[in-house]
């Protein structure tokens, strides 16, 4: 691992500098990479460059400058779920996610009580009032579950599922944390759910969802730009003839595909899309339209074993082989950081610069903060990852603070 050195001459002021390493920018890769950054800012990105008196500098070994990653739906790591509803376990579900590379996080729902929501919101709300420190902001609350379709629940909690209820929902937009916001296109209400959530500026969802084309055109037009976890829990052909049986008809995949306005996700840990998958999603959505997304839970950097999806004492069980989570014959999630994401797509044929922006500048476009954050750039908050040739996080910088070198996981 390569050393983080003070620069010769006076110490304490503050400025932290990266180079010695390629800078990944949005559309190209810089050699010889200088990326310098003062007060939580980048200040100044280019080639070369000669470091200020006093700035501590981090040696990027050969390897790549990136912007610090950005998740838009993971529900926890590091033995804790955020639907433990419990500080302390954001804390640490969030520290986990930073040793692979995200700066930016949105702690994400599953289905569950009412008040198991609000835990959770309020768990996140206090940690987010923390003083600054070495571990990735939350960027805001992705609300997920419990608004899923009956039939497209997965791994989550059955009985904390229901349709939206504008007395239980209205409660989750009472301050600027809840920055996305899921729900079934098909259910009753779901519209309303939709205009509310849009009217409060979050990137509005659909998942876990059964819903025909029709049914996606309506979701548009009510505000629903995005669809979760391309491929899974979504509605298909086969799928919605079963619903409605014949003609067959066009769902989530094909509205997606058609319609410039909307945005997906993959998760790309190689277990849950093949590399063809990924490559076609890739390949026909393009870097601007496709985020990566972990969608991790608590056993993400934990031994193989039993583990609980959701709260610690009422989640559903599912077990990790440490490659991915299983619930009987399906899958359940997964135990990779965004780090891992971002090697398997570039493995699958995507080229470096793309497979990077799918993880940091594309999330942070549809979340409506990529003026802050989400690529190296003069005035943005210097939040870098440092990865080894081979992709490996070797160094996470998180608004100019140098966080702890990543620790193997504990396997």
């Amino acid at each position: 691992m390569t050393a983080a050195t003070p620069a010769a001459g006076e110490a304490g002021i503050d400025a932290l500098v990266v180079r010695g390493g390629s800078v990944v920018l949005p559309d190209r890769i810089v050699a010889d990479g200088y990326v310098e950054c003062r007060g939580g800012r980048i200040v100044r990105v280019g080639r070369g460059g000669r470091p200020p008196r006093g700035a501590r500098v981090v040696d990027a070994g050969g390897g790549f400058i990136a912007p610090g990653f950005v998740d838009l739906h993971v529900h926890g790591g590091g033995g804790a779920d955020f639907m433990d509803g419990e500080a302390e376990a954001v804390r640490r579900a969030i520290d986990a996610h930073t040793r692979h590379g995200t700066t930016t996080i949105f702690p994400t729902t599953t289905t569950g009580s009412p008040a198991s929501i609000l835990a959770m919101l309020d768990a996140c709300r206090t940690v987010r009032a923390d003083a600054p420190t070495s571990r990735a902001r939350i960027g805001g609350v992705h609300v997920y579950g419990p608004y899923f379709a009956p039939d497209k629940v997965g791994c989550h909690d059955r009985g904390g599922r229901r349709d939206p209820r504008a007395a239980e929902y209205r409660a989750w937009f009472r301050d600027d944390l809840v920055r996305i916001a899921t729900c079934a296109a098909e259910l009753p209400g779901a519209a309303a759910f939709y205009r509310l959530a849009a009217r409060h500026g979050c990137l509005v969802t659909c998942g876990h969802s059964n819903a025909s084309w029709e049914e996606m055109a309506a979701a548009f037009s009510a505000g629903v730009r995005h669809v979760d976890h391309f491929w899974c829990a979504m509605s298909s052909v086969a799928s919605l003839r079963a619903r409605f049986g014949t003609p067959m008809r066009a769902g989530m995949e094909q509205f997606v595909l058609a319609t410039p306005g909307m945005s997906t996700e993959v998760i790309a840990d190689g277990e849950h899309l093949s590399p063809e998958l990924l490559a076609f999603a890739a390949t026909m959505i393009g870097p601007g339209r496709l985020c990566l997304v972990t969608d991790a839970n608590r056993a993400l950097d934990m031994p193989p074993g039993r583990y609980r999806f959701g709260h610690h004492a009422r989640g559903t069980w599912f077990e990790s082989d440490g490659r991915v989570g299983r619930e009987g014959g399906s899958l359940a999630s997964s135990v990779r950081g965004m780090d891992h994401m971002v090697r398997t797509m570039h493995a699958a044929g995507t080229a470096l610069v793309d497979a990077i922006r799918m993880a940091s500048l594309t999330p942070a476009e549809r979340a409506g903060i990529s003026s802050d954050v989400g690529s190296v750039a003069k005035g943005k908050r210097a939040d870098i990852v440092v990865l080894s040739p081979r992709l490996q996080v070797r160094h996470v910088v998180v608004g100019g603070r140098l966080c702890t070198p990543p620790a193997s996981a504990p396997r």
